[in-house]
C-alpha cells in the first residue's frame, strides 16, 4: 500500500519512516504491538487495550487504521472506530445525544507508539494524519469521541492538542474511571467562554459536579507544587 506521508524520527536518529493505512493483513504485528505496549505500562489498567475481534471489526471496513513503519517494521498506530449504535455505553449518550443522533458519532481509538520510538511526536502526527485522511472520505459523522483514565498524561496531552474537550467523567469498561473527550468537527463559531475554574485532577466529585452542570474540561495545568489541574468553562 502507498504510503500517505514520509518522515524522519528526529530523536530517534533521524530514521525515516512512512505512514500507510493499515489492513487485516497487519493484524498480527497490531496485537503484538500492542501487548509490548500494555508490558510497558508502569500503571496497570490505564489503557483500555482493544481485543483481536474488536481490530478485525475496524479492519473490515468499520472505521480506519493508519500505522508507521521504520522499513518494513510497524512501529506506531492509530485507530478510527464507527461504534455499534446498540452499544449501551455508546459515547454519545456520554456528550448528551439521544439514540437518534448516535449515527453521527465516530471514536477516535486507541494510539500505540513503542517504546523505543517514543518523543518523536508520533501520536501528534497519526491523530493529525488520520484526521485528514478521514476528511477526505463522504460521511455524515459530527462528532469526534474517545476516552482517557485521568492522569494518562500523554494521551491527555494528546487530546487537548487535537482541541477535543472533556463532557464527562465516570467509570467505563466495567468499572475503570475515565474521562469523556468531543469534538464537534465543523463548529459553527468559536465557543466564547464566561466562566472559568481550576480543579484538581485527583477531585473526581468536583470535576464530575461541573460536568453535570454542563460545564467542559478545555486544557490541564501543571501547578508550581506539580500538582495537575483541569481548566472548566462554561
Amino acid at each position: 500500500m502507498s504510503a500517505i506521508y514520509k518522515g524522519t524520527l528526529a530523536n530517534s536518529g533521524d530514521v525515516p519512516y512512512t505512514v500507510q493505512k493499515l489492513s487485516i493483513l497487519d493484524l498480527p504485528e497490531i496485537l503484538s504491538i500492542q501487548k509490548r505496549v500494555v508490558a510497558s505500562m508502569e500503571k496497570q489498567g490505564v489503557l483500555q487495550p482493544l481485543s483481536e475481534q474488536e481490530y478485525q471489526y475496524i479492519l473490515q471496513g468499520n472505521g480506519m487504521m493508519i500505522g508507521a513503519f521504520v522499513e518494513e517494521e510497524l512501529i506506531a498506530f492509530r485507530a478510527l472506530l464507527i461504534p455499534k449504535l446498540d452499544d449501551p455505553e455508546h459515547l454519545g449518550f456520554d456528550i448528551g445525544l439521544t439514540r437518534a443522533e448516535l449515527p453521527s458519532v465516530i471514536y477516535q481509538e486507541i494510539s500505540n507508539v513503542l517504546p523505543k520510538y517514543r518523543g518523536n511526536g508520533l501520536q501528534k502526527k497519526l491523530a493529525q494524519l488520520i484526521m485528514e485522511e478521514f476528511g477526505k472520505e463522504r460521511h455524515e459523522f459530527r462528532y469526534v469521541c474517545t476516552t482517557v483514565a485521568p492522569f494518562n498524561i500523554p494521551s491527555l496531552k494528546d487530546k487537548f492538542a487535537q482541541g477535543m474537550r472533556i463532557a464527562a467523567l465516570k467509570e467505563k469498561y466495567g468499572g475503570q474511571l475515565r474521562y469523556t473527550f468531543v469534538k464537534e468537527r465543523q463548529e459553527a463559531k468559536r465557543q466564547v467562554w464566561k466562566e472559568s475554574i481550576l480543579i484538581d485532577m485527583g477531585d473526581i466529585a468536583a470535576q464530575q459536579e461541573k460536568l453535570n452542570e454542563g460545564w467542559r474540561g478545555i486544557q490541564m495545568l501543571r501547578q508550581n507544587d506539580d500538582s495537575i489541574v483541569v481548566e472548566y468553562c462554561k
